[in-house]
């Protein structure tokens, strides 16, 4: 089952459930998924889908950060219970030690060094780590890397 249809038949059990919450945060979900079938003129593959989950938690993350700075912690946890649900799509993240041995590996194929090398390797890095890894700390991570 693709994680297309898995996030259809998940709507169609919180409709049946009556779990308002994960069923408002799964349409959501299918509004941005079909938004960007209807934009692009394309078929998600499942690595699509599973960019556009990503996008939807860093935009949770971020509101949370953001709410929780004005002080409007009923607004934040309305978007960590959604945060929660739309974690549940994502593939199991990686560990630590995990991240540290693929930004090896991808140093050592690219064969580089030193900073002006960030984007080769990120480049590399990117479709093996999309959605098991948080980028922003995989990119700092490598920056740290190439400068040693």
């Amino acid at each position: 089952m693709s994680l297309k249809e898995q996030i259809t038949e998940d709507m169609k059990a919180a409709m049946r459930a009556k779990d308002s919450l994960r069923l408002g945060t799964i349409r959501m979900l299918t509004a941005a998924m079909k938004q960007k079938e209807v934009d692009e003129r394309v078929t998600l593959t499942d690595a699509d889908v599973l960019a556009i989950v990503d996008k939807l938690v860093k935009q949770r993350r971020d509101s949370i950060t953001q709410f929780e700075a004005g002080n409007r912690q009923d607004l934040a946890d309305k978007e960590k219970a959604e945060l929660e649900v739309l974690i549940g799509y994502m593939p199991k993240q990686l560990s630590p030690a995990e991240i540290d041995a693929e930004i090896v590996a991808a140093i050592a194929e690219a064969g580089v060094s030193g900073p002006q090398a960030m984007g080769k390797v990120m480049g590399a890095l990117k479709p093996r780590l999309a959605g098991k890894a948080d980028m922003t700390q995989v990119s700092a991570l490598v920056k740290a890397k190439l400068t040693q």
